[in-house]
C-alpha cells in the first residue's frame, strides 16, 4: 500500500440553505489541516471538494470533514474514498488523475442513501468497512453542533488530551467527554483502527 493514495470526493447538501459561509469556512478549516490548495485539494463547482491524502489518514480525514460541516445545523456532507494510483500530479488536483481518482468519483456517483463510503480493489476491505460506516453514520448522521464542535475540535489537536480540548473550548471536562460519547467517538476510533489492520494486510 506504500505506492496507494487515498482520494476524497464530496459536496455539500443543502449548500444552499443559510449563508455559505456557515460551511465553507469550516470545510476550508478541516481541509488545509490536510494539506494544500490545490495541489492537494480544491472547492469546485460551487460546493463539491477533492482531497488526496495517505490511505492511513483517510478515514478519519472524512469524520472530521463531516464534523467540521455539522456544526452548521442546516448541513451535511456526502464523500466517497477511493484508494489506489496516481498516475499524473497536476498543479490542480481536480486536473490529476490515477485509479483512486476513478475509484473515488465511481463511488460518489454510486452513493444514494449512505453518505460516506470507500472503494478500493480489494473487497475484503470495501465490504467490512462499507458495514461499519453505514452503522456509524446512523449516530453520525444525527450528531448535534455541540457534539459536531468537539469532535472538530479533537480531530483538529490529536495531540491534546480531555482537559485540554475543555480548555480550549471553554468547556468542562465532564462536558467533553459527554459530547464524546453522544457522538460515538470512542466506536469511531474502532473503526479506524480496524481500519487500519485492514490496510496493512493488503
Amino acid at each position: 500500500m506504500k505506492s496507494t493514495k487515498a482520494v476524497i470526493t464530496g459536496d455539500i447538501i443543502n449548500s444552499r440553505a443559510g449563508d455559505t459561509s456557515e460551511w465553507l469556512i469550516p470545510l476550508k478549516s478541516a481541509l488545509t489541516h490536510y494539506g494544500r490548495s490545490p495541489q492537494q485539494w480544491e472547492i469546485y463547482r460551487g460546493d463539491s471538494f477533492q482531497l488526496i491524502l495517505p490511505p492511513e489518514q483517510a478515514l478519519l480525514a472524512a469524520i472530521h470533514i463531516k464534523a467540521s460541516v455539522r456544526q452548521s445545523k442546516a448541513h451535511d456532507v456526502r464523500m466517497a474514498i477511493g484508494l489506489g494510483d496516481q498516475d499524473h500530479t497536476a498543479d490542480k488536483i481536480t486536473e490529476s488523475n490515477g485509479t483512486a481518482f476513478v475509484r473515488s468519483g465511481e463511488c460518489f456517483e454510486s452513493l444514494k442513501k449512505q453518505t460516506l463510503a470507500i472503494r478500493s480493489s480489494h473487497d475484503v476491505l470495501n465490504e467490512p468497512i462499507n458495514l461499519m460506516l453505514s452503522l456509524a453514520l446512523l449516530t453520525a448522521n444525527h450528531w448535534s453542533a455541540t457534539v459536531a464542535g468537539v469532535v472538530t475540535t479533537v480531530l483538529t489537536h490529536t495531540d491534546k488530551n480531555q482537559i485540554e480540548i475543555a480548555e480550549r473550548l471553554g468547556k468542562s471536562q465532564s462536558s467533553v467527554s459527554e459530547a464524546l460519547k453522544r457522538g460515538g467517538f470512542e466506536e469511531i476510533m474502532q473503526l479506524n483502527a480496524y481500519y487500519q489492520s485492514k490496510l496493512s494486510q493488503l
